[in-house]
């Protein structure tokens, strides 16, 4: 399972280098085996000149993948590369990860018309599956609707039911095997939307980290002259009181509420509450949210429905330090894990 949002950036670079007549490729990590920096699924691109855009190994590997995706530009034809980062004496290196990692490096075609369709799914924040298979780079999408774009003709019922499965429950990318081929399945889901309620100065570094973490934020705010791209540059902006929107239009996301006027606060916890939220933090001490709570007439139970104070116990004091707790509460709850130190711990990913 991927971020769409990471692939959308990595297609947006992609059409950049095509604009500037050079080739391009999709690097992806298919296949872990032991510990590694990334998960298969991950992407970035790299491009003729040594452009590239993203991350595999957090850039340990990047420098001598670049010479394959080199040769594979020049040829036209996908390249698989294994790297065995168990063994220091070859690469000397002492890289921190001693997994294996298998990597696909795809020539992305200018006048294939498949990328034109997947960029489109992209930018409609459209789920599906990507599908490649590995040794001779057939491509193709299932969506959600169980439609199929690409080289529908190349692929066998089984990895399309597979890949259909995939977009329900998985995790990270997996290989399919069938006969001699192989094929990787990707299912690409869209960010989890993110509603930030209050566009005061404390909330610039939250949006900032959210939307680095993944995240699609939306800054709730009636001001306008606050909440806007200059100070939310990577935000949408909904400025209106929230007694004026439709929970059917905010339905499904996630809520840190931090107006610092309590009226405002309750009127965006009501909002919330009415939206089928899949996560609630308000900013504040208990006291204020049990108040908040009898205000607005509900009867739910903080820590249960509500996360209040929001964020993990990290010591913040500052706005940023502040920030970086709410979001890592945030990626914990998204991820089901608890927030813990990794001290001590053999698989971080498991």
């Amino acid at each position: 399972m991927s971020q769409l949002k990471e692939f959308r950036t990595i297609m947006n670079a992609i059409k950049s280098v095509w604009e500037k007549d050079k080739k391009a490729s999709i690097v992806m990590l298919i296949g872990v085996n032991g510990s590694a920096y990334r998960l298969p699924g991950a992407k970035m691109m790299m491009a003729e000149d040594a452009e590239m855009m993203g991350t595999i190994s957090g850039g340990c590997l990047e420098g001598d993948i670049y010479g394959y995706a080199e040769k594979a530009l020049q040829q036209g034809t996908p390249t698989i590369k294994n790297y065995d980062l168990s063994d220091n004496e070859i690469w000397s290196l002492g890289i921190g990860c001693k997994g294996s990692l298998e990597i696909l490096i795809l020539p992305a075609k200018r006048e294939d018309p498949f990328w034109k369709l997947t960029d489109k799914l992209l930018n409609d924040e459209e789920e599906f599956s990507f599908i490649i298979e590995i040794q001779t780079g057939v491509k193709a999408i299932v969506t959600k609707n169980g439609d199929i774009i690409g080289d529908s003709e190349y692929l066998p019922s089984d990895v399309y039911e597979s890949a259909l499965k995939s977009l329900k429950s998985q995790k990270r990318a997996e290989i399919v095997k069938w006969e001699e081929s192989k094929f990787v399945i990707d299912a690409i889901r869209p960010s989890q939307k993110l509603i930030v309620a209050g566009a005061g100065k404390d909330a610039i570094p939250v949006v900032e980290f959210a939307a680095k973490a993944g995240f699609s934020v939306t800054v709730l705010d009636p001001r306008s002259e606050f909440n806007i791209e200059r100070y939310f540059p990577a935000a949408h902006h909904l400025v209106d009181l929230p007694e004026n929107i439709n929970p059917e239009n905010v339905s499904n996301a996630w809520w840190v509420i931090m107006n610092h006027l309590q009226s405002r606060d309750e009127e965006a916890l009501y909002l919330a509450l009415k939206s089928n939220p899949k996560y609630i933090g308000v900013l504040g001490p208990v006291s204020r949210t049990h108040e908040m709570i009898l205000n607005i007439g509900e009867d739910l139970t903080i820590g249960k429905e509500i996360f209040s104070p929001i964020g993990l116990d990290i010591g913040a004091e500052t706005m940023e330090e502040v920030a970086i707790s709410i979001v890592s509460e945030l990626m914990a709850v998204r991820s089901n894990r608890e927030g813990n130190s990794l001290k001590g711990k053999m698989k971080i990913h498991a």
